[in-house]
């Protein structure tokens, strides 16, 4: 399947908190990744560092006894060789991140964040043999055709 990329919404963990949290981008606006609208996953490069995540926190903290962790990303390792222009490389789902109080790669990504949005093209570039296992109780030209629903309304005659 590939290494994913990590993009706005990816879960990430702190091995020293004890909950998740979101990567939200704030260094750029111009590069979305597995967004069919391009209107909701911007990539997360070596640039979104800081209070990057969207309740900057992972729980309580076992570094600090417990109190509540305060995230701040001071760096990103293990990035894509790939550039965005102004903003850093792009960040991939063995990226880690390094937190003053929790160290160096303590901060993994669970999950990419990258949700798959079929399209009509992906019907219509998938074999007649996929198709029918996705769905079994469709004709395989009914799949790549846009539906067209005629309603006809029968006229009642109550007197």
């Amino acid at each position: 399947m590939g290494i994913k990329y990590i993009v706005q919404g990816a879960i990430c963990q702190c091995q020293f908190g004890s909950a998740t949290d979101e990567v939200v981008v704030k260094t750029q606006s111009s590069l979305y990744l597995n967004d069919l609208q391009s209107a909701k996953k911007l990539a997360v490069t070596t640039t979104d560092i800081g209070a990057t995540f969207k309740k900057n926190c992972f729980g309580s903290c076992a570094k600090k006894n417990n109190d509540p962790c305060t995230v701040i990303v001071t760096q990103w390792s293990n990035p894509e060789v790939q550039k965005v222009e102004g903003a850093g490389n792009l960040l991939t789902e063995n990226s880690q991140a390094t937190c003053p109080i929790g160290g160096t790669n303590c901060i993994s990504i669970v999950h990419h964040g990258q949700q798959a949005e079929p399209s009509q093209q992906n019907v219509k570039n998938t074999s007649e043999e996929v198709r029918s296992q996705i769905n079994p109780w469709t004709e395989p030209e009914e799949l790549s055709q846009p539906e067209k629903t005629e309603v006809k309304l029968k006229a009642s005659s109550h007197a």
